[in-house]
């Protein structure tokens, strides 16, 4: 079996161990295929190897039935880490808040999106005025303003292309942030940075688990937590989406 090593000797405590938990947990819901741990470390993790090809249109409508399976397995809270795993969450290089609610609102605003304007503004990425913008979609958030009766869905909370592998079996999932959450918030990730045939990912996942109606009119407020993520580290553009966004929300009919 050809494996895959990704190594970092000044990863902070629970780095990898983070990773492992959450793969190990998506992989429980029977849903996607979640890439195979063979071993973690303080410093790094080996994976089984993803011999990657190009996504087809039948892979990608396949993947969107898997990735409402993986939804639809749930969680017992909004916020709620791996079960089994108590150290620090990740998103990227960065963490990620432990904090649970039983309302989506609070734990996305207060856990997923403000703890990450401080280092957007120091790195000069987000403007004070355009972080107040930020700060006032995240209070209409906060109140449950668009709180739903959807259970919280196990999420990969990381859904960019980049963690979509494709093999001759179809779609791999790699390097989580996964977390109970709303299932909106990954398909606004693969809406942010864009993906091969995703309207067939978003047929098939329609077969499985209709989304509520309007989920178009709210990919903006589901798009906040990544594009606060890469604001604090990733460049002024992201700051400028970022605030887009944080408009388009403040505005959203509930």
């Amino acid at each position: 079996m050809e494996t895959f090593i990704k190594e970092r000797a000044d990863a902070p405590a629970g780095f990898f161990a983070a990773e492992a938990a959450g793969l190990a947990w998506l992989a429980a819901a029977h849903g996607c295929r979640i890439a195979t741990v063979i071993r973690s470390s303080d410093t790094g993790i080996e994976l089984e190897r993803v011999n990657d090809v190009l996504l087809t249109a039948r892979a990608a409508r396949q993947f969107g039935q898997e990735l409402a399976q993986t939804h639809m397995a749930g969680a017992t809270a909004f916020g709620q880490a791996p079960p089994g795993y108590d150290g620090r969450l990740f998103i990227g290089r960065r963490e990620m808040p432990r904090l649970t609610s039983p309302s989506w609102g609070e734990m996305y605003a207060r856990g997923r999106v403000e703890p990450f304007l401080a280092p957007a503004v120091a790195n000069g990425h987000l403007r004070p005025a355009e972080a107040d913008v930020v700060r006032r979609a995240c209070d209409r958030i906060g109140t449950g303003a668009f709180d739903d009766d959807a259970a919280p869905a196990r999420i990969h909370g990381d859904l960019w292309a980049g963690n979509v592998l494709c093999d001759e079996a179809g779609v791999v999932l790699i390097d989580p942030a996964a977390h109970g959450g709303h299932a909106e918030t990954d398909i606004a990730m693969l809406h942010l940075f864009g993906l091969p045939h995703l309207d067939e990912v978003m047929r098939g996942y329609a077969q499985v688990a209709p989304l509520r109606s309007g989920w178009q009119d709210r990919i903006p407020l589901h798009q906040l937590h990544p594009l606060a993520v890469h604001a604090a580290g990733h460049g002024r553009a992201y700051g400028v989406e970022l605030t887009r966004a944080a408009h388009a929300t403040v505005n959203l009919r509930t």
